[in-house]
């Protein structure tokens, strides 16, 4: 097998699974070269309630390069942010198949000390 696509959508599958059975709201990330991406989707996957990236254009004048920690860190500071305004204080974290560490793990560390609680 030489893509790495398949194994992480079923990695991502897994969890996806295990947080539908607790029907709880879930914070999921998306990382690519380029950027990251953070949502906070709705315990039935119905709708996205509040939604950050580097892609943002306030995000992407403050940090050119988003594909480095300290960006990742603004993104889950700001997803913090936004779902705490939509009423959202506790998730459960979709990694979306991706290693716990790096970008991850920064995006994840800096919604916590915004006030996530997972």
């Amino acid at each position: 097998m030489m893509d790495k696509k398949s194994p992480r959508a079923r990695r991502a599958a897994k969890t996806r699974v295990r947080i539908r059975r607790q029907e709880v709201v879930r914070l999921t990330v998306h990382r690519t070269n380029q950027h990251i991406y953070a949502q906070v989707v709705a315990a039935d996957g119905s709708r996205v309630l509040a939604a950050a990236s580097t892609a943002e254009k306030d995000l992407r004048a403050k940090h050119p390069k988003g594909s480095n920690c300290e960006a990742a860190a603004a993104v889950g500071a700001r997803i913090a942010e936004k779902a705490k305004a939509a009423g959202v204080a506790e998730v459960a974290f979709d990694r979306s198949g991706f290693r716990y560490h790096g970008r991850v793990k920064a995006l994840a560390e800096a919604a916590r000390e915004g006030g996530l609680k997972f």
